[in-house]
């Protein structure tokens, strides 16, 4: 406890005006706790936290990505990590529609990245759809696209929800791992329910009620499938859930390429793991305190890549492949487009390290998972050729 109040006093401080902005959502949050008679589930904290209209971490305005915000990703670290996507993305298109849309584009760098190497490869989509309610992300999307491809501006589109049927492909760069999800402890007497309430000193603490409903059931699941000692903590985000399989009413023919951290369920609820994953991000700084400046940080959960292909593959679709993000970008040619670069040059020196980043198990390689589902898909997909871990599942 010492040394996580420690490490909290290390953060950077925030503007008054930061200050201010997270003051107004916790007491809208505050407002919402008291409305609903002194408890919310931490799902719906973390939604409003991420998400209340101009007040959460994604709809508001503070800068989020990159050196200047709160965590980098890896379509910021190097342009060779869209190059290497799009030779997948071009060929489920080859063999569906030439259609493709972005959910949660960030800071638009994937969207420009993609639609340069896809151009290169004489595959450009008729219609690069982006997802994403944020106003203020729209813009600078806007914008990137319109410095690094004004060429090709006018083949995007924001769309306000998700199409009623979709034939093509469909990218979440980080997506998953940024939905609410709900705590759940597995206790001796019962699976309990972690949820937010109000001290006497008017601050967010944690309050625990038993579960029921559908988080019940799937908790009841994960205790048949998992050893879990008693007190185990961790998440289920049935937002996840209900994500995956809604695409299997809407996607007629293609692909939901999705890339994350997270794991197999046996690894997610892994006995060594019995904290859970939360993790919170501010000024490049990871803590576990999702209380600490509402609507200033980023909160996530690692993603139970098992729950996602259940959830699919009951509403229809199937598994197209799970691998590594490193051997994946490996599959899809990550290593001829670094070659291409002159050597020896400061370009390639940081597009190298870029790599090394993204593709070695102890940086973003192993930790950081991709998974393909879909419907229509017969031929195998290039990221999947070798190292497919489906089994493990």
């Amino acid at each position: 406890m010492q040394a996580f109040a420690v490490a909290m006093s290390q953060l950077p401080l925030p503007s008054d005006a930061a200050l201010a902005h997270s003051a107004e959502l916790h007491g809208a949050i505050v407002r919402e706790i008291e409305a609903a008679g002194g408890w919310l589930s931490f799902a719906r904290y973390m939604e409003l936290a991420l998400y209340a209209p101009g007040l959460g971490y994604y709809s508001a305005g503070a800068r989020k990505f990159g050196a200047a915000g709160d965590f980098v990703t890896a379509p910021e670290m190097t342009v060779l990590f869209g190059e290497a996507l799009a030779n997948q993305v071009a060929q489920v298109m080859a063999a569906t529609q030439p259609q493709l849309i972005e959910v949660g584009a960030g800071s638009g760098r994937l969207a420009a990245d993609l639609l340069l190497a896809l151009e290169r490869l004489s595959a450009l989509p008729e219609r690069y759809a982006i997802l994403d309610l944020s106003a203020d992300l729209r813009q600078r999307q806007y914008e990137t696209i319109a410095a690094a491809a004004p060429h090709l501006l006018s083949r995007v589109e924001w769309l306000d929800s998700l199409p009623a049927q979709f034939s093509g492909v469909v990218i979440g760069n980080e997506l998953l791992d940024a939905l609410p999800a709900h705590l759940v402890v597995w206790t001796g007497d019962g699976i309990r329910e972690r949820g937010v309430a109000l001290g006497e000193d008017g601050r967010f603490t944690w309050n625990d009620r038993p579960a029921t409903g559908a988080l019940l059931a799937a908790a009841e699941e994960i205790g048949h499938q998992c050893t879990l000692a008693p007190g185990h903590l961790s998440e289920i985000s049935l937002a996840v859930s209900a994500w995956s399989a809604e695409w299997g009413h809407r996607l007629a023919q293609g692909a939901l390429l999705l890339i994350d951290y997270g794991f197999p369920r046996h690894e997610f609820y892994h006995p060594q793991r019995n904290s859970g994953t939360l993790m919170c991000h501010y000024r490049h700084h990871a803590h576990p305190d999702p209380f600490y400046l509402p609507g200033l940080q980023d909160i996530t959960v690692h993603v139970d890549f098992t729950a996602v292909i259940a959830a699919a593959h009951g509403a229809g679709l199937d598994l197209l492949g799970y691998a590594s993000q490193g051997q994946f970008l490996l599959n899809c040619g990550i290593l001829d487009r670094l070659a291409a670069i002159t050597p020896e040059t400061p370009d390639y020196y940081r597009a190298s390290s870029a790599v090394g980043k993204l593709l070695m198990p102890h940086e973003m390689g192993e930790l950081f998972k991709v998974i393909a589902i879909g419907r229509g898909v017969d031929a195998p997909l290039l990221g999947f050729l070798r190292g497919d871990q489906g089994h493990r599942l």
